[in-house]
């Protein structure tokens, strides 16, 4: 019997899953930004920040080359780390298991640096 998801997990799987859909092409963005509401169109909205914070965190490499699955579970879960009251570690740990569950062999270690960098050490 396997257990059931956390439903904030669940949440913040389908608020990645709707931000890598909605960031894959310009066109899919454009489409977003019209139909979108809530969390997800934050996101979005806030992409240039978001992206501005994690290219500095991220400096060897360029925001062209990071995996789309962990640029969206990164800009989600430092969205959520910006507009919410979740702890820190919680949510690095929370993007290290979105990775793991669907991003590449390397995703977790990226995404947790990445984060260590942006939520820790920057507090």
């Amino acid at each position: 019997m396997t257990e059931p998801i956390d439903p904030r997990h669940q949440r913040r799987i389908e608020i990645m899953q709707q931000v890598f859909a909605c960031t894959f092409t310009e066109t899919n963005l454009q489409n977003c930004l019209a139909e979108q509401q809530g969390t997800v169109l934050e996101i979005l909205k806030n992409l240039e920040n978001l992206d501005k914070e994690i290219s500095a965190a991220a400096s060897e490499r360029p925001l062209s080359e990071i995996n789309k699955v962990d640029l969206a579970i990164l800009r989600s879960i430092l969205h959520e780390a910006r507009s919410a009251k979740t702890p820190k570690k919680v949510l690095i740990n929370e993007a290290v298991e979105l990775a793991k569950q669907f991003g590449s062999d390397s995703s977790s270690r990226f995404v947790n640096g990445v984060l260590a960098k942006l939520l820790l050490e920057n507090k």
